[in-house]
């Protein structure tokens, strides 16, 4: 117990050199490395322990002689599972630095750890042990229920050892299956089901809305969430983002604590002593519920898209689940293909919230001008267009205005009221400047057909009305074009439903998009969390393959051979299986959190067959046959590998059984860890000694086949001339001499 805060807070002086802060990536390495610092501690204490029990040893010469025994093997999984850790903090993508923290964190924890069983344990097992006398021939610690367990699992690695094939093909079978049990788990890169009492309502109203008339409709839709049962805050925003515009706003929604609606020991014990225990199990409900019932509130109200969002803790591109972009030349074509895209997709099951970022909707006002009536009437079209950028647009440097008083300086902004300005026909009657002396006649005397006089021409011709040059058309055109790697760009926006992964909803909206036969000039490509799902699955395979090569060249330099690596990394793929079973089971998913669990599933996994294999070897190096040695020896290691796995399993208890605020999110890889490794316990306790047995027959005849051709070879004739080996023999020393 004392290898655990000894490791963690050994920790915290790492932390703090590398200006590291507790935080969500920080302490969820802290909690996962409560079940794994132990392990060291427990394998070198239950061995000395043995010495003591078994072998007669004294606490002093059992804490040396003991340590000393277990010391390769606890070394090469601390070393394993660095390379396991350390990786995962140098990842290239985002989910690479986001997990920079969580790799070091643990890889220092576990080398304090080892420090620890190398030293305090020893130490600790040398004062606080007693001598043990047996009685009788079994040792006293291996009675009562754990004979049951020890004769049993003889029973079973007996009968292992005498159908090795069954089981070998067994093994390779369960490992085949990861491969469709990959196809079948759904995948997401964040959980998406997190219950943190709080949830986000994006509403899209049509282009052109005034922010009046934008903000009667957040009203509306305030009151809409407001009536729903749980809900406690609602706060709206209008026109906040500068890129989206007035008719976009956001509702910020607060439910009940999580405590107050959701049933736990907690909350029962509480009602309990309150006299009302079955209030425990009335009124429950989750966030998911609330979303989906603002979500039907909320569509029926018309002209208004409608997108209701979790609030995750790692954001990556837009506020949406799903980000899926379509690239081409042509506007109007790009904006057919992506609507007749929303429309498909939002018949697909699972995606919500359908929507758009090009919609030709937008109200505007062109202004088509009569250039040669203008060129005959002097004026420019850069007049023009200034005239109506200032007046309408305004014009925030035309002067600047000095307050004495204050000694400061304000920039004064013109722009005609909106009385002037807010329709089609106070538009027409704004005046333009023309230049002096346009539309005279070449003699000089005025306005042709004109009887005034050149000078008062000249001035009445200054000024004339924007309607006797333009012509003005209403259009609606696109709010906003956006575009990617150069190229007109147009998203197809949606949201994951609960009980839906984010990757095979991409994949069904990829066919759909297929079906729609857009010509070549046109592409699509995933974004947002897509994207990142997408690298993250590719990080972390190229993340395993590099583990199994540097674990194997580090077991192979501790054990000095080339064939026991191979069998600890048998046992790796095997437990896998099993972890995805238990994610389909409990209803999770393969994302961030959960590969992080197979890295974690892999060294757990590995310091057992560690374990075997190291004694194994050793008792064999001391003169006992293989089938004994392999029987003596798994019988040995069975006791501190089950120590282990009850204490990881302990380790993993909070997050598994956690329902607080975002418990969720955290949940699946305590799941993947823990059933992979209690399910696939037995397996791999009689898998790895079969494995070694036929590695073991491999190295054998390997060995004899190469002795074999080296005694078919014929002798080696001598390669240097009889002159050249006269000159290196030795020459016979004459009697003289």
């Amino acid at each position: 117990a004392v290898a655990i805060p000894t490791s963690i807070i050994a920790t915290f002086a790492m932390m703090r050199a590398m200006n590291f802060t507790l935080n969500n990536v920080t302490m969820l390495a802290l909690v996962l490395m409560v079940g794994v610092v132990i392990d060291d501690a427990i394998v070198v204490l239950e061995n000395v322990f043995h010495w003591v029990e078994e072998k007669g040893a004294s606490p002093w010469e059992a804490a040396i002689g003991a340590t000393r025994e277990i010391g390769l093997a606890v070394l090469a999984t601390t070393l394993s599972l660095v390379i396991v850790f350390l990786p995962v903090s140098f990842l290239s993508s985002v989910t690479g630095r986001m997990l920079f923290q969580f790799g070091l964190t643990a890889t220092v924890a576990i080398l304090v750890s080892m420090l620890v069983s190398f030293s305090l344990t020893p130490m600790m097992c040398s004062r606080l042990l007693r001598p043990v006398r047996m009685h009788g021939e079994q040792p006293t610690s291996r009675r009562g229920f754990y004979a049951w367990i020890d004769r049993g699992y003889a029973a079973c690695l007996r009968w292992a050892m005498r159908h090795r094939y069954l089981v070998l093909a067994s093994s390779v079978a369960v490992i085949a299956l990861n491969i469709p049990l990959y196809k079948w788990v759904q995948k997401d890169y964040i959980p998406t089901n997190v219950d943190e009492a709080e949830f986000e309502v994006r509403i899209t109203a049509p282009e052109g809305i005034t922010l009046r008339a934008m903000d009667r409709a957040m009203k509306t839709v305030e009151a809409e969430i407001a009536s729903v049962s749980g809900v406690t805050d609602v706060l709206s925003t209008v026109g906040s983002v500068s890129i989206l515009g007035v008719n976009t706003g956001y509702v910020y929604v607060r439910l009940e604590d999580i405590e107050q609606r959701r049933f736990s020991l907690g909350r029962l014990l509480r009602e309990t002593l309150a006299g009302r225990p079955l209030a425990a199990f009335r009124g429950n409900y989750t966030q998911a519920e609330k979303m989906q019932e603002v979500r039907r509130r909320l569509n029926r109200l018309p002209d208004l898209r409608v997108a209701v969002r979790n609030l995750t803790s790692f954001r990556q591109g837009a506020p949406v689940d799903i980000d899926f972009s379509i690239t081409g030349p042509d506007l109007h074509q790009l904006a057919a293909f992506s609507e007749a895209l929303r429309q498909k997709a939002a018949e697909i099951p699972g995606i919500v919230d359908t929507d758009i970022t090009l919609r030709l909707n937008k109200p505007e006002l062109h202004t088509e001008i009569d250039r040669q009536r203008a060129a005959a009437m002097g004026v420019d079209v850069q007049e023009i267009a200034d005239t109506q950028r200032v007046a309408i647009g305004g014009d925030d440097r035309v002067s600047r205005y000095r307050d004495p008083k204050l000694d400061d300086v304000y920039d004064v902004e013109l722009r005609l009221v909106g009385a002037d300005r807010g329709t089609r026909e106070a538009i027409e009657q704004l005046y333009v400047r023309t230049r002096p002396g346009a539309g005279m006649t070449q003699s000089g005397t005025g306005l042709a057909g004109s009887d005034t006089p050149a000078g008062m021409a000249e001035s009445a011709a200054a000024l004339t009305r924007l309607d006797n040059l333009v012509q003005f058309r209403r259009v609606r055109s696109a709010a906003r074009i956006d575009r990617l790697d150069r190229e007109r760009m147009s998203a197809v926006r949606a949201n994951v439903a609960s009980g839906y992964a984010l990757a095979d909803r991409i994949e069904a909206l990829q066919a759909a998009a297929g079906s729609l036969g857009m010509p070549p000039e046109y592409s699509t490509r995933v974004m947002g969390r897509g994207r990142e799902l997408e690298r993250t699955l590719r990080d972390f395979a190229f993340t395993f393959v590099l583990s199994f090569i540097f674990m194997y060249i580090v077991l192979a330099a501790q054990f000095e051979h080339l064939l026991h690596p191979l069998t600890i990394l048998f046992s790796l793929p095997l437990a896998v299986p099993f972890g995805l079973v238990s994610l389909v089971l409990a209803g999770e998913t393969l994302n961030l959190y959960s590969a992080v669990g197979i890295l974690v599933l892999f060294g757990i996994i590995k310091k057992a067959s560690i374990l075997q294999v190291d004694h194994t070897n050793q008792l064999r190096a001391r003169g006992l046959p293989r089938l004994e040695a392999i029987m003596l020896a798994n019988r040995d290691r069975l006791r501190p590998i089950l120590m282990t796995t009850v204490a990881f399993v302990a380790g993993m208890l909070p997050l598994l059984l956690g329902v607080g605020p975002g418990a969720e999110e955290r949940r699946s890889i305590a799941v993947l860890t823990v059933g992979g490794q209690t399910l696939s316990l037995l397996l791999t306790l009689l898998a790895v000694p079969v494995v070694y047995s036929f590695l073991d027959d491999l190295s054998r005849w390997v060995k004899q086949w190469v002795g074999a051709r080296a005694e078919a070879a014929p002798p080696a004739e001598p390669a240097c001339p009889e002159s050249l080996a006269a000159e290196v023999l030795p020459q016979p020393v004459s009697s003289s001499s």
